[in-house]
């Protein structure tokens, strides 16, 4: 009985671990975010974690996200990987550039 909720519980970690992240995902198609403007990111991703103003106007929007992550043997814990995404804004709140790290 024990080994079935065992191996119940890693094929829905399998399962879960196969969905992708839609953050990711989007942060590597910058053609599709070109024009938009901060309305549109708060309104899809949500409140950025910070804000901060740019030296020569706009500002930069940070999300942080958990994209993905690695189990360790042996006791299988999982080790997130935290995804950082920088959104820089122009004067006119339109997205300029972004970047993002350990994704």
């Amino acid at each position: 009985m024990i080994r079935r909720y065992v191996m119940v519980g890693l094929l829905g970690l399998v399962f879960a671990g196969c969905g992708g992240n839609p953050y990711l995902e989007a942060s590597l198609d910058p053609a599709k975010f070109e024009g938009k403007d901060q309305a549109w990111f708060e309104e899809n991703w949500g409140k950025p974690s910070a804000k901060t103003s740019r030296f020569f106007g706009g500002e930069s929007w940070i999300y942080s996200r958990i994209a993905g992550g690695e189990t360790h043997f042996p006791f299988f814990n999982f080790s997130p990987n935290q995804c950082q995404i920088t959104l820089d804004f122009d004067k006119d709140q339109k997205l300029d550039d972004y970047s993002y790290t350990d994704c």
